[in-house]
């Protein structure tokens, strides 16, 4: 759990320097062979040009509301950034606010920052840059100890025979355009912003170097100069806070005054590597591979720099689907559910609080709000619709990790209202089948709330009223209704798990009933596919998409049906493309993917669905075939360094819209690792 009595919204460096005759050197690779997986897997090189270049990847851990990168032209030591998501919808605070000179007695550099030697390496537990040339070496390391703080650590090794006297500045210079200020304040430089309640702080720990505002967007620090030995090594240690005023300064502080680097450095090390090697004993014994354990690692990463603690409307933790895009910095729904599910395998805690977060917004009929943001005069929590019923998927996948009743016994009620709202607002004409819809009567959010916005099935959708506040499409879809069958059957098995025998058994009941209707009106014997039928369930909306495999995932359909539905899954002219099982079918006319969002790019939520239904029919050849050619054709997904991205063109393997997209790691995990059942008899 998240110390929520740390700090969020101050930007504070500290300095803390001793020394060592032997330097900490780079990762014990043998001691740590799980974390070494992860080394580079993704590139962090980039020095923002302007306060909203994202031309770059950042990193970041602990649910910190900022990142850095490597800077890929260096005139300074230091890390690029801190990327700043503690105002606007992220920006750069500066190119590098923690710029490092080391100097000798003349005045001239120890390094050439651009020109010498230099080795880049990033983990999920920290990221390193070594300089060298004749004279010395400078190892820097930088590691989140906390939500709030990143240490930045400067090693300074003399590889000459002779003493050097050295001079360290520190300096830094905030991008002109962020109404961000600095003053000194006591022993502090303070950075204070007019569009965030981020505070920000840079001052020194110990020897206390001579600290001066050059202007109101810029400082230094220097420190009087100091002899280093013949092969003796100086670290230096940088410690970069940023906290919101929920949290208390006074606390990190203190915290901070009795930090030691390589023991934050250390606990990072196992942690990470703990985690990796949790992921690793899941996988599926069918698709273990080194290149397999990469793509983990990354899947890893990309969700951890995703991460965000309390902060703001945001009660609990949870990931962004993206911080690499702008509109994309705050919690949704079904993202969350599936971001659970994913993190369950090696993160119980922050699953558990991903959840939590979304049910902080339930209303008392029982909806669960789209999105929800930590600052809504930057943009609004969303209230027009909600997203797919998957919530008590994620809270049974956690619990068939953590075995944690108390959870279930939290999340249950809430679950179970949730469940019975769509019945109470969007079963327009009271047959027990529900319809995609929206609160505020406009088609555009009811097509949201399926979270297939653009797809052809709602290319003639009209809007319904049910009652006030509550809209339906005039189509009922099979794949809400699919999620809301196995939602019963999970509600059956989570209300066992309470000792709650009426409703398991009512729930059960539910399902049965629910089935014969999927089975009857939504699928095709024609076709040999599942599609949306009009209001009245007499006419197909006719078209396939990856709704048609819901079914499947949910193990609603018969074995006859899931085996025709199988074979235009492994259709080449369908959907077994390079990148399998993408959202509609190759040989529709409408197929667009570099033109329709969900109009033939693969998402890989969607392409989980559809080789975890296959699985649920005993069709595992083809939902191996399936998994690797996705691993395989998505671009980059094996390559060290490229980011995972939002969705993926079926035929080239092109990565499209935004990078660093958090359900596309947690489906890779998903689709990489056995199953977390709740019971034998649970998907």
């Amino acid at each position: 759990m998240i110390n929520k009595a740390l700090a969020t919204g101050i930007v504070g460096f500290s300095l803390f320097i001793s020394c060592e005759k032997q330097p900490t050197g780079l990762m014990d690779k043998n001691q740590f062979l799980n974390l070494e997986t992860s080394r580079n897997v993704l590139d962090f090189q980039g020095t923002p040009q302007n306060v909203k270049d994202r031309d770059m990847l950042m990193y970041s851990d602990q649910g910190a509301w900022f990142a850095y990168s490597f800077s890929d032209l260096p005139s300074y030591g230091g890390f690029s950034g801190p990327f700043l998501m503690t105002q606007q919808n992220g920006v750069w605070v500066s190119k590098q606010l923690a710029q490092i000179e080391l100097t000798d007695k003349d005045g001239t550099p120890l390094i050439d920052w651009q020109n010498d030697s230099q080795q880049l390496e990033s983990y999920t537990s920290h990221l390193m840059q070594e300089f060298k040339n004749e004279r010395a070496t400078v190892n820097q390391q930088l590691v989140f100890s906390s939500p709030h703080t990143a240490l930045q650590q400067i090693e300074l090794t003399n590889l000459s025979n002779q003493s050097m006297e050295v001079t360290l500045t520190v300096s830094g210079r905030v991008f002109e355009g962020l109404d961000i200020t600095l003053e000194k304040e006591g022993s502090y430089i303070k950075l204070l912003s007019k569009k965030s309640q981020a505070v920000g702080y840079i001052g020194v720990i110990g020897e206390r170097p001579l600290l001066a505002v050059t202007d109101s967007t810029s400082y230094t620090l220097k420190k009087p100069t100091f002899k280093l030995g013949p092969k003796e090594v100086k670290k230096i240690v940088i410690t970069n806070t940023f906290i919101f005023p929920e949290y208390s300064w006074n606390k990190e502080k203190n915290y901070l005054e009795e930090i030691d680097f390589d023991a934050v450095l250390l606990e990072r090390k196992i942690e990470k590597n703990k985690e990796l090697s949790t992921v690793f004993g899941y996988m599926n014994p069918d698709l273990v591979s080194q290149a397999h354990r990469m793509v983990l690692a990354k899947s890893i990463l990309t969700l951890q720099n995703n991460w965000r603690i309390p902060a703001g409307e945001l009660k609990h933790q949870g990931l962004f689907p993206s911080y690499h895009y702008e509109w994309f910095h705050g919690f949704w729904s079904w993202d969350s559910w599936k971001h659970a599910v994913g993190l369950s395998f090696y993160n119980e805690g922050l699953a558990k609080d991903q959840i939590r977060a979304m049910f902080d917004f339930q209303l008392e009929d029982g909806f669960i709000v789209d999105c929800v943001y930590r600052d809504t005069t930057i943009e609004a929590h969303n209230y027009r619709d909600t997203k797919p019923p998957l919530a008590a998927w994620a809270v049974s996948k956690v619990f068939g990790i953590s075995k944690d009743t108390l959870f279930v016994k939290e999340m249950y009620p809430k679950l179970k209202k949730y469940h019975e709202w769509w019945y109470m607002k969007r079963d327009h004409d009271g047959d027990g089948l529900c319809e995609f819809g929206s609160t505020d009567g406009s088609l555009i959010a009811a097509k949201w709330e399926s979270g297939m916005d653009n797809a052809i099935r709602f290319d003639d959708s009209k809007i319904l009223k049910n009652s006030e506040g509550a809209f339906s499409l005039n189509q009922e879809s099979v794949d809400l209704n699919a999620y809301l069958y196995a939602e019963k059957e999970y509600l059956s098995k989570l209300a066992l798990v309470l000792g709650n025998h009426i409703d398991s058994k009512r729930f059960q009941k539910e399902a049965d009933e629910l089935r014969g209707k999927i089975q009857t009106q939504f699928y095709s014997e024609e076709d040999g596919w599942f599609y949306d039928t009009s209001l009245d369930g007499t006419q197909f909306i006719k078209g396939a998409g990856s709704e048609g495999w819901t079914p499947l995932w949910a193990k609603v359909a018969s074995l006859d049906q899931a085996r025709a539905v199988k074979e235009k899954m492994m259709n080449p002219e369908m959907f077994f493309t390079k990148v399998p099982f993408q959202t509609m079918a190759k040989d529709h006319p409408k197929f667009d993917p570099m033109n329709g969002y969900w109009r033939g790019p693969n998402w890989l939520d969607q392409a989980y669905f559809g080789i975890k239904g296959l699985r649920n029919y005993g069709f595992n050849k083809e939902a191996d075939l399936a998994t690797i050619n996705i691993i395989n054709g998505a671009e980059g997904l094996l390559k060290r360094g490229v980011s995972i991205r939002e969705n993926y063109h079926p035929l080239t393997g092109k990565g499209l819209y935004a990078q660093n997209f958090s359900w596309s790691a947690a489906h890779i995990i998903m689709m990489l690792t056995k199953s977390n059942e709740i019971s034998n008899k649970s998907n």
